[in-house]
């Protein structure tokens, strides 16, 4: 991990404190079990704390998430967005959906480290958006890396309570994914708020796409696997 007077100034200049322990910790849990599965290509210490623990957690800047929030992150993977989150928010109820299980095995061991309180899902997301369970039972889904913005909003959108929140991290594409996603995210019950542009420490360009759910999502969504493999995105 960078030392604490680098990591203290990353966090300062995002207007953030972070536990500098538990981060570094996080790190080290990454970079060890990354030499056995394949969890992230970004391992160096000051990629892992810009790359993925910055990005993570500039959206906490961007946009007010209620106190107390239930908030899925959809193909977390290594634990981002929401873990970097929850140890700013601890007051955030998150819940880690991931189709593998080696890396859900990660999230277990990295959760119990850093004594972090969450619910661990084995899903497709496709599937837990047809589950009783999940489906519309989340203030906020957020997501990361994970597919075009058309594909994101059937893969999250009916995970999230009408009035809820999916908020999408996005490269510098961010905003023309929004505009190919917007008939996506219409059929799904939401509609995109913000489009918002910004960068990372280092400059890297980074875009947060907002979308509020106005209405439930149709029964038809989100097709099942196969449909989505044989018909592609929405729209």
């Amino acid at each position: 991990m960078i030392p604490k007077e680098e990591f203290d100034a990353l966090f300062q200049g995002m207007g953030l404190a972070g536990d500098y322990e538990r981060f570094s910790r996080y790190c080290t849990m990454l970079q060890e079990w990354n030499r056995k599965m394949n969890l992230t290509a970004i391992t160096e210490d000051r990629g892992v704390a810009v790359k993925h623990f910055a990005d993570s957690v500039l959206p906490l800047t961007l946009r007010d998430i209620p106190a107390g929030a239930s908030l899925i992150d959809v193909g977390t993977g290594a634990g981002f967005p929401s873990v970097p989150m929850k140890l700013l928010r601890p007051d955030l109820r998150i819940t880690l959906l991931d189709s593998l299980q080696k890396r859900l095995g990660f999230l277990r061991a990295l959760c119990g480290e850093l004594e972090v309180e969450a619910e661990l899902v084995h899903a497709r997301a496709e599937d837990a958006g047809r589950d009783p369970q999940h489906r519309e039972r989340y203030d906020v889904a957020a997501s990361r890396a994970v597919a075009g913005m058309a594909l994101l909003a059937e893969y999250c959108l009916p995970l999230v309570k009408v009035g809820g929140l999916l908020l999408a991290l996005k490269g510098s594409a961010g905003p023309e994914e929004a505009k190919a996603g917007e008939k996506a995210v219409s059929l799904c019950g939401g509609t995109i708020r913000e489009v918002k542009s910004y960068t990372l420490p280092g400059g890297d360009p980074r875009t947060l796409i907002v979308v509020e759910k106005v209405s439930p999502t149709p029964a038809g969504y989100p097709r099942t696997s196969q449909k989505l493999a044989k018909e592609g995105p929405l729209g």
